[in-house]
């Protein structure tokens, strides 16, 4: 190492990390516990000042997804490290390299349990609960080292949250400089072994079936051949979309728990499945029949045979994988069977035109989205009816990157991710999916939208409350409970914010809207006046089983 230059701070050494690692941008709240490092990301890079701690993690974990590389937050000591702890859980959930930098007391007070100014009790064992790999700056000798580490472990696949705990006085002394940076380690070879017996059962099927997760987000072009090999139905999780374009004739999609999709699933006689967890809201809690013969490939060997029983598992990258197989399969001049081709591709018509007749008026936002879109935006979506409907299968992803959604399930983290997402993209349009009770989590945020200016076109749902839990109550007989809120005026609230507002009561205003959205080159919210424009068919209830309801 080099002598580190005099008056350089913690703050320094950050932004050097993150320049190595091709971070431009950090979100964070400024504090007495991490003022440092936020003065010096401010000075060199870019700090995007959020409203609350949990933004943070959530649009680094957006900025992040939409690069498919490494996002960054700055968050405050106790409450403000806690307030973050629900979105680490997100990033948690999807694999999301994300580097959370909070502070800590001085070090002299660090667990001496005197109620120091924003101490809380174990803070490092709440982030080691909810984060992939948690440390302490013990000292300032010792700051780059862990740095450097803990950006290793957020980026290994597969990734996740990192939490470093940094103790103010650290901060603000003269630290050493990083260390080199380690190569990355080398993934196992593929076994051949392992390779030629899937490649047999392939050409020996005659009804193949894929099954993707994120998994394959970095895979998609041995993918889409392997697919186009075999002529293999190719089903995805919500976490798999884009990576075969859904446009694709033999992409079946997120609709495996469809009549059709069962069907087909049913019919097969070989599932691949690669790099996916089988949640239960896309197994329908587990009762999707797959078949027998079932091959699993996943990076983690714990995940093998945890829902559905493997007659194959192999422990591997997916994308060695996938191309070695490829590969096989290409010199050992494998042609798709026609006739499963077909019925592939009769089914991706079937599953799609089945929901737009339960959809109606409501598919004119997944058509007009499309429409006025770059094939590679960036749809980020809260959890919310508009997204768990059409937002999750009909709209077409065509990129992974694009698809950008709370894998946890957790409501109101759209926004901060859609954010974070645009300002990751700039020079595009992005757009955000979110409803009038996810919004309300975080809609102080609205005020990071309006002062941080991304090309961001925001939908609001608007429907005076909780509508998917709701629409459950219903359908039970049950009195409504929670549901029904106050919802601001957004004309008034987006005026007093110099947010531009535009509005959508009926479905032949739904393009033209949109269009004028995009074509604003900035931030824009378009609320969805769900009173006045026509109700789905079938209202839309979430996948979750009520013990003692009618099936």
């Amino acid at each position: 190492m080099t002598s580190p230059a005099p008056g350089r701070t913690g703050g320094d050494l950050l932004v050097d990390l993150l320049r190595r690692h091709d971070v431009d941008t950090v979100f964070g709240i400024v504090s007495v516990h991490n003022l440092p490092l936020v003065e010096a990301v401010d000075r060199d890079l870019r700090f995007v000042p959020v409203r609350h701690e949990a933004t943070a993690v959530n649009a680094a974990d957006g900025y992040a997804r939409a690069r498919g590389g490494l996002g960054c937050a700055l968050t405050s000591t106790g409450t403000g490290a806690g307030n973050a702890a629900g979105s680490l859980v997100e990033s948690l959930s999807a694999g999301t390299s994300v580097l959370h930098v909070t502070g800590q007391v001085d070090t002299p007070y660090l667990g001496s349990g005197r109620g120091f100014i924003h101490e809380t009790k174990d803070q490092l064992g709440m982030l080691t609960a909810v984060s992939k790999h948690a440390v302490t700056v013990p000292d300032v000798a010792s700051a780059g080292v862990l740095l450097q580490e803990a950006v290793e472990h957020a980026l290994a696949a597969p990734g996740g949250p990192v939490s470093v705990e940094w103790p103010i006085d650290l901060q603000y002394a003269v630290p050493a400089d990083l260390p080199a940076q380690a190569s990355r380690a080398a993934l196992a070879p593929v076994d051949p072994v392992r390779v030629a017996e899937v490649v047999s059962l392939l050409r020996a099927s005659e009804r193949p079936a894929v099954w993707a997760g994120g998994g394959v987000s970095r895979a998609g072009g041995a993918l889409r051949r392997l697919v186009e090999l075999t002529g293999a139905a190719l089903f995805t999780s919500n976490s798999g979309r884009g990576a075969v374009p859904e446009d694709h004739e033999l992409c079946v999609g997120n609709y495996a728990t469809t009549p059709a999709g069962r069907s087909l699933l049913g019919d097969a006689d070989l599932l691949l499945s690669i790099g996916t967890h089988f949640r239960s809201n896309e197994t329908g809690d587990y009762g999707l029949v797959v078949p027998t013969n079932h091959v699993q490939v996943d990076l983690d060997r714990d995940a093998i045979g945890r829902v559905y029983p493997a007659s194959v598992g192999v422990v591997a990258d997916a994308t060695a994988f996938l191309e070695a197989v490829v590969d096989a399969l290409v010199a050992a001049g494998s042609e798709p069977r026609a006739a499963w081709a077909e019925r592939v591709r009769v089914t991706r018509a079937a599953v799609r035109e089945s929901q737009r007749a339960g959809l109606g008026e409501h598919a004119a936002f997944a058509d007009a989205l499309r429409k006025v879109l770059p094939r590679d935006a960036v749809v980020a979506r809260d959890v919310t009816i508009a997204s768990s409907s059409w937002g999750n299968r009909l709209l077409e992803m065509h990129d992974p990157r694009s698809n950008v959604f709370p894998r946890g399930g957790g409501i109101g983290q759209g926004l901060g991710m859609a954010i974070g997402a645009a300002i990751a993209r700039p020079g595009r349009p992005s757009v955000g999916i979110v409803g009038d009770g996810g919004l309300a989590v975080h809609l102080g945020e609205l005020t990071t939208m309006a002062q941080e200016a991304p090309w961001l076109v925001l939908v609001v749902f608007n429907d005076g409350g909780y509508g998917v839990l709701r629409n459950m109550q219903e359908s039970l007989g049950n009195r409504r409970s929670g549901v029904d809120l106050l919802t601001p005026d957004y004309s008034t609230l987006c005026r007093s914010m110099g947010l531009a507002h535009l509005r959508i009561a009926e479905p032949g205003a739904v393009t033209a809207t949109l269009e004028q959205a995009v074509a604003l080159g900035g931030p824009v919210v378009v609320e969805v006046d769900l009173a006045a424009y026509p109700p789905m068919p079938r209202p839309f209830t979430p996948p979750v089983h009520v013990p003692g309801a009618p099936a």
